[in-house]
């Protein structure tokens, strides 16, 4: 007997139906329970960019697209060694079940790598995430209702938006400039939404080598919005992975170490380490910290022994801040590199200058759709991730990100040169026919995907 229940008939009712409430969609034969689900999976959607990234992957086609680190940078053979002599020496503790908030000895190590930045911490504040991408599902399970605001630059990380769209959050966008989030805007959002009966409930923002923008808040604001945030009641939240990754000397003092209780900070070693590893953190004041500790243990249990034990290894043994410098080394030639091609070959466009991290925020001359264009680059040979996938409103057809961090600086020259001609060929399409009318409504892509982290 079939462990299913038997297929509807196109005139019968779905026997979810009412369970699941009135005008439940009815079953399919490509999916029976399509009449169950959540009516949160509405937004679980992937669109076609999705396909495009995995013809993008093919070595033929220059992938300016993904914010992967350069790992063959990484002293693999000394991480092989640790790892055996890990699993000889402490396997039957490495690969056991942990602590739900982390093993105490990384949050110790942890709350050392984020003194650079001025933070201040006990190893108690610190919940281990399985990279910060858990740390934004978490945050936003304890704070999100559905339709609560989020407060978020614009554009802001894909990855982020698509986590607050899964909690039915409104996100307003705040814009940025090469200065970073714009303090007056911040304050004009906060005061028209509270006039609209609105609930805030936090502000989220990348204050270093911003993803996709590039660009990097400078230290007046960062003030200012932390001056914002206590006027208002705001709770910051503060996602930094790309601060030691700064090209420009030491990193600017993070939000929380300016104001420790409005501020979550979430911090990862996927950028300046490996994200194979699925290690991240979250600091938050204490009773926040409960809380976040409380939903990690229901979603995962505890997060991988294995990979905090191997990082705490390769913090003790090695000089992981000068494998940091060399990352930024390795970053900033091919930043430069990047930077040089788009002089040479794109004079009609202009572009960010980050100081660090792993991307150009590119705007395209006018008329041009960054999404409509990406099939015919893919097919020239070059890939992107068109700026609609930034935005949680479905604008931002003019912008696109370039990731440096992991072609070579040769692969990025000839990246940009088959970009500047898939341009050159858009704008006289344009300027024959006109420029396409803007497609309004949901972004590009659904989900961050490792490809667009």
């Amino acid at each position: 007997m079939s462990q299913y229940p038997p297929t509807p008939s196109p005139g019968d009712a779905h026997p979810a139906s009412a369970a699941a409430g009135a005008g439940a969609a009815a079953g399919s034969r490509l999916d029976r329970w399509v009449g169950t689900y959540a009516r949160r999976t509405a937004s679980m959607t992937a669109s076609e960019i999705r396909a495009l990234f995995a013809v993008a992957n093919r070595p033929e086609v220059v992938s300016l697209a993904g914010g992967m680190p350069y790992l063959p940078a990484l002293p693999l053979d000394a991480l092989a060694d640790l790892t055996a002599r890990l699993v000889a020496e402490k396997g039957a503790v490495a690969l056991q079940y942990g602590s739900g908030q982390g093993e105490e000895r990384l949050r110790e190590q942890i709350v050392e790598v984020m003194r650079p930045q001025g933070i201040e911490a006990h190893p108690d504040d610190v919940v281990v995430t399985t990279g910060s991408q858990q740390a934004l599902d978490l945050v936003s399970r304890v704070f999100l209702d559905p339709g609560d605001v989020v407060l978020a630059e614009a554009p802001s990380y894909v990855g982020a938006l698509g986590v607050f769209r899964s909690y039915q959050a409104q996100v307003e966008h705040v814009p940025l400039d090469h200065d970073g989030l714009q303090p007056a805007a911040l304050e004009e959002a906060l005061t028209r939404l509270a006039r609209a009966g609105k609930r805030v409930k936090f502000l989220y923002t990348v204050p270093n080598h911003h993803n996709p923008a590039g660009v990097t808040l400078s230290l007046g604001r960062r003030h200012e919005v932390l001056a914002i945030a206590r006027r208002h009641g705001l709770l910051v939240l503060e996602d930094d992975p790309y601060a030691l990754l700064g090209f420009d000397g030491d990193p600017l003092p993070a939000l929380r170490s300016m104001d420790a209780d409005h501020v979550v900070h979430l911090g990862s070693f996927s950028k300046t380490f490996a994200p194979g590893y699925r290690v991240g953190w979250a600091v938050a004041p204490h009773a926040v910290r409960d809380k976040l500790v409380l939903a990690s243990e229901s979603a995962i249990l505890c997060p991988t022994s294995f990979g905090q034990f191997a990082i705490a290894e390769y913090l003790s043994c090695h000089d992981w801040l000068g494998q940091v410098k060399v990352f930024r080394e390795l970053y900033r030639e091919r930043r430069d590199a990047l930077l040089a091609a788009l002089s040479a070959h794109l004079p009609h466009a202009t572009w960010t200058h980050p100081r660090g991290g792993f991307y150009v925020w590119l705007t395209l001359p006018e008329g041009l759709d960054s999404g409509a264009m990406l099939p015919r680059a893919v097919t020239g040979r070059v890939a992107y991730v068109p700026g609609r996938a930034f935005y949680a409103d479905g604008t931002g057809q003019r912008f696109l990100r370039l990731s440096y961090c992991f072609p070579t600086a040769e692969r990025i020259t000839e990246g940009v040169r088959r970009l500047a001609g898939v341009v050159r060929d858009e704008l006289e399409v344009v300027q024959m026919f006109g420029p396409t009318a803007p497609r309004a409504g949901r972004p590009a892509v659904d989900g961050p995907g490792p490809e667009l982290a």
